[in-house]
């Protein structure tokens, strides 16, 4: 029980330390329409990405979590400018669920295409700020790449960070980057919703909390 309250503690004093403010979480994709409303209401780029989307995702037109793993890793083999071990299983399982806005436990156009858009940005960034193309992002780097992407973090929270997604050197390839930047905007944007008089505090029970963090 001390250790918990230990682990706990040192969280809650990481997080009183952060201005929620400061970050910039992308908007959540819209709800889940009928396709007779996408038809009348998509423009051309939206309708050409529906049809890429299709041959994805296949007849049931959702994309699991393996759907996803071999969707990127194929996508990311064709960049050798990008360091990575490929995303695993277990990473693409995090991101459904934290994409997962309809409890699925796949994505359907929205979801996927949302983030979609978010991969190619952040994509963007990593490339800005590996500075020596090395594929990597260094220990040194990974800071201004993070604020670049919306996040600003302090040097607490970064340090959690790192411990959890960098090499022993400090350094984060990109599915790693990838992975922990579609966590970290899927809690920010949930803890907005939930920061109903945004004063930057919260108050959940402990059923809202494990499904914040357990289905995540």
């Amino acid at each position: 029980m001390f250790f918990l309250k230990k682990v706990v503690g040192g969280i809650v004093d990481v997080v009183s330390n952060i201005d929620p403010e400061q970050f910039a979480p992308s908007n959540p994709p819209p709800p889940r329409r009928p396709a007779v409303y996408a038809e009348q209401n998509e423009n051309d780029e939206e309708k050409q990405f529906r049809r890429v989307f299709q041959q994805l995702a296949g007849d049931d037109m959702e994309v699991s979590p393996t759907e996803l793993m071999n969707i990127l890793n194929r996508i990311i083999s064709k960049h050798g400018d990008l360091k990575t071990d490929g995303f695993t299983i277990e990473s693409c399982r995090s991101m459904v669920a934290v994409m997962d806005s309809d409890s699925t436990g796949k994505l359907g156009f929205h979801e996927f295409k949302h983030l979609w858009n978010n991969i190619k940005k952040w994509q963007g960034v990593y490339k800005q700020y590996d500075a020596d193309r090395s594929g990597l992002i260094g220990a040194d780097e990974l800071p201004n790449a993070f604020r670049a992407a919306g996040f600003p973090l302090n040097d607490q929270l970064f340090n959690m960070i790192i411990r959890r997604y960098s090499d022993e050197s400090g350094n984060m390839d990109f599915d790693n980057y990838i992975g922990c930047l579609v966590r970290l905007d899927a809690m920010c944007r949930a803890f907005q919703t939930l920061d109903k008089d945004k004063n930057g505090t919260i108050k959940v029970n402990v059923q809202e909390w494990l499904q914040l963090t357990m289905y995540s």
